[in-house]
This record gives structure tokens, sequence and C-alpha cells, in this order.
């Protein structure tokens, strides 16, 4: 109980710093082939020599060619780097380092999904300061004096966000993942392009697409004072998702519902770096971690029963966002309009083929999963703090299927 009242005490400190943090404005660039205009954008920002990160898959399919190509029709030496996996360590890490001051890089254009981007922004920082060991960016704070290397973020998903958010998480000398905020990230723009999208896995598109879509819920929960324009971009973002993700499960191809979805994901990062996250995100990386369980599907066991565990903390606010999406009138009473955007929420988890239950999570680890989320849980300023048997309750919810 005594981790209870400490957690409660200082529930508004990570919103607090979060403010106090000096957070990345890129420029956005958007649309179907967008990265073609690299060159022009990197021209912009007077680069001489890029170091272009990208992921493996990325590279034999072949879609850094067309950023590749735009650098050099602007003049502008470009490095390729393709040594990024889905769960990037420091040593992957330090070779991406080395490659960047090897070549002379004055910026680092990151062509991936979440891994890519979190990999470039600690070789970004650790760039600007090549004698500083690669482990010094691996502190919970990591300050980097004059700001890292300037960015160009290229996400090849709709979901994470991580294009900008100022955190990163990679794995540590003995494969634990640590997360780090890099203060000083240097993200100058990004570029949404919708061609890098078209092809995927519908998996990965339903995963990502609700991972986007609680980025915006939780920030638009969270217990943090925003500016109304940052509001207003949560509650966009959710809106975005309950548009176009059903479109995309009948109509992979559709340009105009991918180019939204990087949009919603886009504007959910904003959610990260504003607001924060909250409890379905320490809910989901503790069962995500525990039993090797993708983040997003991780996401969509955890979303509804930690939703309704705040609802009455947070009427009013659900009330708007159904008013705002479409599924209540304002005339409305708020806790009907509350109810209903929570059953929306589940009938788009059904439509994306949602299970009814996690059945990966045991009762016998129950103890150990409330250890893992409360230590998470002080990442957030969620709108409540919750006790281990609030906990053990929404663990039963989400194992047995709300």
């Amino acid at each position: 109980m005594s981790f209870y009242y400490m957690r409660k005490g200082i529930r508004k400190l990570p919103g607090m710093v979060i403010k106090a943090a000096a957070i990345p404005d890129p420029q956005v660039t958007q649309g179907f082939g967008a990265r073609e205009q690299t060159g022009t954008i990197c021209e912009k920002y007077g680069a001489k020599s890029v170091l272009l990160v990208t992921d493996e898959n990325l590279y034999k399919l072949g879609f850094y060619e067309k950023v590749r190509d735009s650098l050099e029709k602007h003049g502008i030496a470009c490095t390729v780097f393709s040594n990024i996996s889905s769960e990037p360590t420091l040593e992957i890490i330090d070779e991406g380092r080395n490659a960047a001051v090897g070549c002379g890089a004055d910026c680092i254009v990151a062509l991936g999904g979440g891994s890519v981007m979190d990999s470039c922004k600690i070789i970004a920082a650790s760039a600007r300061h090549p004698a500083q060991n690669v482990k010094h960016f691996l502190h919970k704070f990591a300050v980097v004096p004059e700001k890292t290397l300037p960015m160009i973020s290229i996400p090849s998903t709709a979901g994470t966000g991580a294009e900008y958010t100022v955190g990163a998480v990679v794995k540590d000398d003995h494969g634990v993942k640590r997360s780090t905020v890099i203060i000083g990230l240097d993200v100058e723009h990004v570029i949404l392009d919708s061609e890098l999208m078209v092809s995927a896995p519908r998996s990965v598109t339903v995963w990502c697409g609700i991972d986007a879509l609680s980025h915006g819920l939780e920030g638009i929960m969270a217990d943090v004072h925003c500016t109304f324009e940052d509001t207003k971009k949560s509650f966009e973002c959710v809106r975005l998702v309950f548009r176009n993700l059903p479109l995309l499960l009948d109509e992979p191809g559709n340009i105009e519902a991918r180019q939204s979805m990087s949009r919603a994901a886009y504007y959910g990062g904003n959610a990260i770096n504003k607001q924060l996250a909250g409890y379905v995100h320490a809910f989901a990386h503790s069962i995500g971690a525990e039993y090797h369980i993708p983040h997003g599907e991780a996401i969509a066991y955890c979303i509804v029963p930690v939703m309704q565990a705040q609802k009455e903390l947070c009427t009013e606010r659900l009330a708007a966002l159904a008013v705002y999406c479409g599924f209540a009138h304002k005339k409305d009473e708020h806790h009907k309009a509350a109810d209903r955007f929570l059953e929306e929420l589940k009938d788009l988890l059904v439509l994306c083929g949602m299970k009814n239950g996690c059945e990966a999570v045991r009762e016998d680890d129950y103890d150990t999963l409330i250890k893992m989320i409360d230590s998470d849980s002080i990442n957030y300023s969620p709108p409540k703090t919750f006790k281990d048997n609030e906990i053990r309750e929404i663990l039963d919810r989400i194992r047995k299927g709300d």
C-alpha cells in the first residue's frame, strides 16, 4: 500500500516534467510517394551528407531507393545503414553511430517503423558526441547539449507515432529493454508516405491502428494540462482511426484511408509527447513483456477494461469524444454518451478480429504483473491511481474477456 500512496502523491509529476522538456515541432510533408521529396527537404536544411537508416526488410524491398535517389539528385551524399532489427541492441546502435561519424553525416534520415525511429534517436544523439559511450544515452533522461543531429523521419507504419516522440526503447548489453527520453531531440521534418503502407499485412494494419487510437484516447484521459490545439489533435487521432481502420480491412489499397491513418499515428505521437500515455500502456507493456505478445495486440486486450475502470472519472471527456466521433449527440446524457463510445470501441475490436479474453495471461502471474504495472505507471499522469486490488480486477477482465 505504501507504493500506492507514493504513486498517488506523484501522479501529476510526469506531466509536469514533460511540459518542461523541449519537444520537437517538425514540419510535415504528406502524400503518396512523398518520400521522393526527401532531397528537397534536406537541401532546405543545408544537409551535405546524410546517413539513411532503415531496416533489413525495407532494404530488401528497395523502399529506400527513392529516398537515396532524391538525395543524390540534390547533390547530397547518402550512406545507407540497414542493419536495424525488430529489437535493436546497443551494439547495432553503436554500428549506426560509427557509420554516421564515418560519413560525416550532418543529418539522419530514418525510414522504417518504431525500431528504426528509436534507434535513430540514439544514433543522432550519440553521433553528436562520439567520445561518449552509447550506454550514456540509455539513462532515464538523456540530455543532449546543443541538440542531436537533425532527423528527417519517414515512418513505414501507422501506429507508434515514434517518428517524433522523445522516448526510445532499445535492448541493453544484457538483452533487457531500456527506455530513455532524449532531451534535445531535433526532428526537423516528418514525411508521411502512404505508399510505404499499402502492402502492410492485415495484422500490422490492425495492431498499429489500435496502438495509434490508444495514444489519442489516453492523451485525452490524461491529467495533463495542454493547449486546445493539442487536445484537438488527440480527438482527431481517435476519430481518424474509427473512420479509416474499418475501411482498410476491406480495402487495404485505399490510399486516402492509408494517408489518414498515418496522420492519426502522427497525432498520436503528439499525444505521447504532450499528454503522455496511461494505464492502458502500463498494462500492455507488462503483459506484452511477460508473454511475448506484440504491443498493438496487447493494447487491444487492455484498452476496454482499463477505460471502463476509469470511466467514472472521465465520463465528460468520453462523452465529448463520443459526440466528436459522431456516436452521440450533444444533448445526450453524459453517462449514456460515454457508454456509447465504449460500445463503439468494443465493436471496432470485434471487427478487427479481436479474441474475447487473453488466454496467455495466467492468474498465478498476477503478483508479478501487478509489480510491473505499478512500476511502468510511474511514467504517466493517468486520471487516477489504481490500487493493487483494482489492478487485479482489471487483469481478471483482460484474462477472461470483458
